[in-house]
């Protein structure tokens, strides 16, 4: 996964980005690389292959993370939850959110949500006719806007449980940018059943490995830099949910389809929570 640190703070004063910079590395379009996709450039391109030669394992939890993504999605609906918000979606793949809800059932609603301007571009064009989803530009520091906004308001209902699914998103929220009041305000924001699926860098399993990647990524021009956090630190941003089975654990081993190694190396903690 992608480490490093963030150039500029999104504030009023520095709106979203609507224009396209294909000589700066861009984490949607690297995992989109990693996934297997066309939707990225050179730049992209040779930042991944740097990454994937210094951090072993990377490209396997880029992938695990996407596996992730399918079972959480499967077990929201399995709840009761009709409603998912995906914030720092990414470029369109296969089996995205909206897909894997319509395997579960009838009508879901699916709100894709991210900062990039292309994905923007592309969701909206590859998802036009996907039946109750919308996309929609946003950034994950300003969760209030992206809850107040119109397209987001017709179509979920917030009094009803929504699922928010954070998925290698929160690592590019620098400390001081208060990631933990980022996720109270999540929280505070959805009805009581809702659930938070997240999923977050580390480097709890190899921090001599981490460290070198974190260096490739900083002497490397891209949009946005992550931050690996610990498990503990994960943990706190599920202040005052409760966690589900079986807890916040390496990517792969959420509730996984089949057996799983149990000492493979990992760069991802996971984990599921609901509000009480």
């Amino acid at each position: 996964m992608p480490p490093g640190r963030e150039r500029t703070p999104v504030t009023d004063e520095h709106p979203l980005p609507t224009k396209l910079n294909t000589n700066i590395a861009h984490p949607a379009r690297l995992y989109d690389y990693w996934l297997g996709g066309k939707d990225n450039f050179a730049a992209d391109r040779e930042l991944g292959e740097k990454i994937l030669a210094a951090q072993p394992g990377s490209l396997e939890s880029v992938r695990a993370n996407r596996e992730f993504l399918k079972r959480a999605v499967r077990h929201a609906a399995a709840a009761g939850i009709r409603q998912f918000i995906d914030i720092g979606s990414g470029l369109p793949t296969v089996e995205n959110t909206h897909e894997i809800a319509q395997r579960c059932l009838a009508e879901p609603r699916v709100v894709y949500v991210d900062i990039d301007p292309i994905v923007i571009l592309h969701g909206r064009a590859l998802l036009a006719d996907a039946g109750s989803t919308v996309v929609v530009q946003g950034d994950v520091r300003r969760p209030e806007r992206i809850f107040k906004h119109p397209d987001v308001r017709q179509l979920i209902d917030f009094d009803q449980p929504v699922a928010v699914l954070l998925l290698g998103v929160l690592h590019y929220v620098a400390e001081e940018q208060d990631p933990q009041g980022i996720m109270s305000r999540i929280r505070d924001a959805i009805a009581p059943g809702s659930h938070v699926i997240l999923s977050h860098l580390t480097g709890d399993d190899d921090p001599r490995t981490m460290e070198g990647s974190i260096n490739i990524v900083k002497r490397t021009p891209v949009s946005a830099v992550s931050l690996p956090r610990t498990y503990d630190q994960v943990e706190r941003l599920f202040e005052k949910l409760d966690i589900l089975d079986p807890g916040i654990v390496p990517v792969h081993q959420w509730r996984p389809d089949r057996p799983v190694s149990m000492d493979r190396r990992f760069w991802l903690w996971a984990g599921v929570a609901r509000k009480p």
